[in-house]
């Protein structure tokens, strides 16, 4: 589990083809292996990885081609940078909420508006993410916590979501060299995905 809090961002140092259907990203990310092993969880850009091997300034993980076709990582080239968060530990302090790494789908950023103390950042969604997203309700892009200021309105043509920015989030994370384009990972709310699924069958039930 995480909490969406980013430690670091990394560069992609390796991507390389270790079979039919699964790459090998090496990522450089030294501020968060400090305690690393084999078999630990990474997220990369939201995405939940496990470290196959790792060294004082690099992990390797393994991404299978459903992960590349349903996130951001089939885009990535070496060079990129992406957001990194190691798995919480029962300890540690809770900053965000609750984040699985499980990404659900892609969106897309399309209006950035700056200014001095906040830039607001529109982007891009799947019809199906929809009812997960209200107003002050939490979402995970690119592996980022962020608070829904805005969301479409039901039965929009195309539908969206509005985040804003602090500086300190566009220096410590990937949103902040993210252009209108750019694709994101998004995961929404588990406890409103838990709920909308209880709602399901309950009225199923009462039909």
């Amino acid at each position: 589990m995480f909490t969406g809090i980013i430690q670091t961002r990394g560069i992609i140092t390796e991507i390389t083809q270790t079979s039919e259907d699964t790459l090998a990203l090496t990522i450089r990310a030294p501020k968060v292996l400090t305690d690393v092993s084999r078999g630990d969880s990474i997220a990369i850009d939201g995405v939940c990885l496990t470290v196959t091997d790792f060294t004082a300034e690099t992990f390797t993980a393994d991404v299978m081609v459903q992960t590349l076709n349903l996130t951001s990582l089939g885009t990535k080239s070496a060079g990129d940078e992406v957001n990194v968060e190691p798995a919480m530990a029962v300890t540690d302090r809770f900053g965000g909420h609750i984040v699985q790494g499980h990404v659900e789908a892609v969106g897309n950023v399309v209006e950035i508006e700056p200014d001095d103390k906040w830039t607001r950042m529109r982007i891009s969604l799947p019809e199906q993410l929809a009812p997960y997203l209200i107003d002050q309700g939490s979402i995970t892009v690119n592996g980022i916590s962020l608070t829904v200021a805005k969301v479409s309105e039901p039965g929009a043509v195309e539908h969206f979501f509005d985040i804003y920015l602090i500086p300190e989030t566009l220096e410590a994370t990937t949103l902040g060299i993210a252009e209108v384009g750019t694709v994101v990972n998004l995961e929404t709310d588990l406890l409103a995905r838990h709920l909308a699924r209880m709602i399901q069958f309950q009225t199923n039930e009462e039909k």
